[in-house]
């Protein structure tokens, strides 16, 4: 890799002013390819996504995108940047119109974009410092560790770790978590971008020759982290199932149907108890339904507590129900319920995620001057504050609901608490038949080999499934259809790498990132003094 600080042709170098005459006109007249390739770099990045296997894409995208920012301004790395965070995001998250209209998806897409775009004037800026592939993928995680956080508390759908449930990098996952899987794919594009650009130079044999290594090096570290894959029982196995009730139609609408969702969910129970005392199916050690299974407080209305203490009493073992309470005063509260067969509730865990401008709206009279929307939510969730592992016939079942999943902490908090099994209760009735189920569960996949753990997925009207402990699904139900699943998985309690670490992997790439850019700065300031 080439250590000359020397811009490409029309790039100009960072902090001098625009070039003015023919020099401007140079300088634009390349603009409308490298916009047009970073929107299809961003296309090609969303086409590496589930529900498509096309994994490989994503480092193809992210060598693109390296084409169009290497030895760009910090302005123009900005602009790129958003352009290609429109061309991933906006048919990424198309499923956030679904009941609403177009304006939620495209506000959110936008605000991410320009935090991509923020990510990428930072690219652009590294570009300029020798092996630049590898501070840029360092950047590209602190980006992505910026929308984790913020604004409204984070929004870290889409981040290059959830698109490899498939692919070869996924067991990297295990030893550093999503940051080090995500830095693994950035790299191997820029690398991939870097080793064409330097071996279209005679001369600079070696510079191609370290950039290819750069590209080679993740998924010879990925080969590397295949042993701490494993979906061996360590602590033996239990058998669980996930129940989905289904939902009278898709959309908002649902929630005004909210009794006839928890008899949904309580008769495919009072189903799977019958199918179990014929012996078709074999007894569960526990059950798990999914999030929003009864939108009735079941500790206020008699009526909705009968329905479930019969459909738990009939199946005979603990089942975690997702219910929604509401208290006198103060916020709703997204809750999971362990309820036994013979104490009734036992124990409680109050989601933490809580998903701004659906499960509580912002700034909500300042939103309502472009969406009436806002007022479906008509009382705000509030957060709950300790991970929730419930103990079902002797597992240790961790809750993580619905969104949560998308969120490191999240997930690591509630293993690192004791849970043997994760389970993931959600509800996607909202999105109807949109790719987000899929995103979703490409999440969990991911979430199960960062942490060796399987998860269930319980969901109100599909994809439920069962995931190991490898990240393979072994049994899923169809979208919008009643149905259960019966599986026997293994108990594990070996903490990975990636939970042990926990954030640390991310704050020393995010210490490179930091390093890169103070690099830069400094390179900038010495030239200037030259100059002078």
């Amino acid at each position: 890799m080439s250590s000359s600080i020397t811009a490409e042709p029309g790039a100009g170098v960072a902090g001098q002013a625009e070039p003015a005459g023919p020099a401007a006109s140079a300088v634009w007249k390349g603009w409308p390819l490298r916009a047009a390739l970073a929107v299809g770099s961003g296309a090609l990045l969303y086409l590496s996504f589930p529900p498509r296997p096309l994994w490989w894409l994503a480092p193809l995208a992210l060598a693109l995108l390296g084409a169009c920012l290497r030895g760009r301004r910090a302005r123009a790395g900005f602009g790129l940047g958003f352009l290609h965070g429109l061309g991933f995001l906006l048919p990424l998250l198309i499923w956030t119109s679904e009941g609403v209209g177009p304006v939620p998806w495209l506000a959110l897409a936008a605000v991410e974009a320009l935090l991509i775009g923020l990510t990428c004037l930072g690219i652009a800026l590294v570009s300029r410092l020798p092996a630049w592939p590898l501070w840029g993928a360092a950047v590209w995680v602190a980006g992505e560790a910026l929308r984790a956080r913020a604004p409204f508390g984070g929004f870290p759908w889409g981040k290059l770790a959830f698109g490899q449930a498939d692919g070869v990098f996924l067991p990297l996952a295990a030893l550093g978590g999503t940051p080090l899987l995500s830095f693994a794919v950035a790299l191997c594009g820029f690398g991939l971008y870097e080793a064409v650009r330097a071996g279209a130079d005679t001369r600079r044999a070696t510079a191609a020759l370290l950039a290819a290594a750069a590209a080679l090096a993740p998924v010879a570290g990925a080969l590397a982290s295949r042993p701490l894959v494993s979906d061996a029982a360590e602590e033996g196995t239990a058998v669980a199932a996930v129940v989905q009730g289904n939902v009278p139609r898709a959309g908002f609408d649902f929630n005004a149907q909210r009794r006839a969702v928890l008899d949904n969910h309580a008769n495919r129970t009072l189903r799977l108890a019958a199918d179990v005392k014929a012996g078709r199916v074999p007894k569960p050690d526990f059950v798990v339904w999914p999030e929003n299974s009864s939108d009735i407080d079941p500790y206020t209305q008699p009526d909705a507590y009968e329905v479930i203490d019969n459909a738990v009493k009939a199946i005979g073992v603990p089942v975690a129900i997702g219910s929604v309470l509401a208290p006198d005063t103060g916020p709703l509260r997204n809750t999971m319920i362990l309820w036994d067969p013979v104490k009734g509730p036992v124990d409680t865990y109050d989601k933490r995620k809580i998903q701004p401008f659906g499960e509580r709206i912002p700034m909500r009279s300042f939103v309502r001057l472009f969406s009436a929307d806002v007022d479906r939510v008509q009382r705000d969730f509030g957060p709950g504050k300790e991970p929730g592992v419930f103990a079902m016939a002797g597992s240790g079942v961790g809750m993580v609901t619905c969104f949560e999943a998308a969120f490191d902490d999240a997930v690591r908090s509630t293993v690192q608490e004791g849970a043997q099994v994760i389970a993931v209760p959600s509800n996607n009735a909202t999105f109807g038949r949109s790719q987000m189920t899929y995103q979703q569960l490409a999440m969990d996949r991911v979430r199960a080999v960062e942490h060796s753990r399987t998860v269930l997925v319980p969901v109100t009207s599909g994809v439920s499934a069962v995931i190991r402990p490898d990240g393979r699904i072994v049994q899923e139900t169809k979208m919008f259809t009643a149905d259960a699943l019966v599986a026997e998985i293994p108990l594990r309690s070996t903490q990975t790498p990636a939970t042990r670490f926990g954030p640390l992997p991310e704050y020393v790439l995010l210490l490179l990132a930091a390093g890169a850019l103070g690099w830069t700065l400094a390179r900038r300031i010495r030239s200037r003094r030259t100059a002078a």
